[in-house]
């Protein structure tokens, strides 16, 4: 893919918008990596499901994004910015899931720290949150590297594998914005 299909490079990744062209090898992705992601995310596996999930992405209150290595263009991550409210509150919610074959390799700092400074620069956002299972020690790391701010903890936040489930509330604000948008 050519280096302007991009919104955003690092030294080992870039970061482009997810789209219907990426079916095929995110789903198989998803699928190999059921494993790493039990029982902490669920991502799309079929085609269908794919379909379903990535419609939000045409809405005004999501961004969806893939995380692809530069050497070979392979998608190592997914990231989607939900639930972006505007106004006064200028925010949005991340969610990411590493694939298997990439984790472990810093590319999921990468990229999602590329997502952040795409957040707060284009997308004009002030505040993104990230709520994680507590003992989802492998994201938790993420975020604290990230410099997000643990903001407390939300009890039965998310139905997820058949209980409703706590979660951490993190935060990092764009401390560069020197006025709100409108």
């Amino acid at each position: 893919m050519p280096e302007t299909d991009y919104l955003a490079t690092g030294p080992r990744v870039a970061v482009r918008h997810i789209g219907p062209d990426d079916v095929e090898e995110f789903t198989a992705a998803v699928r190999a990596s059921t494993e790493l992601h039990h029982p902490w995310a669920y991502l799309p596996s079929t085609p269908e499901e794919f379909e379903l999930w990535t419609a939000k992405f045409r809405q005004p209150t999501a961004e969806g994004f893939v995380v692809c290595e530069r050497e070979t263009g392979r998608i190592a991550a997914g990231i989607a910015i939900n639930n972006i409210v505007r106004g006064a509150f200028q925010c949005g919610a991340v969610g990411y899931g590493a694939f298997a074959h990439a984790a472990g390799r810093g590319f999921m700092t990468e990229g999602l720290a590329l997502v952040v400074r795409h957040a707060f620069g284009i997308l004009g956002l002030h505040r993104l949150e990230a709520n994680i299972q507590p003992g989802n020690e492998a994201s938790l790391r993420l975020v604290k590297r990230l410099g997000f701010r643990l903001e407390g903890c939300s009890p039965d936040f998310l139905f997820i594998n058949g209980a409703w489930r706590d979660h951490e509330r993190w935060a990092i604000i764009n401390d560069t914005a020197a006025t709100a948008h409108g």
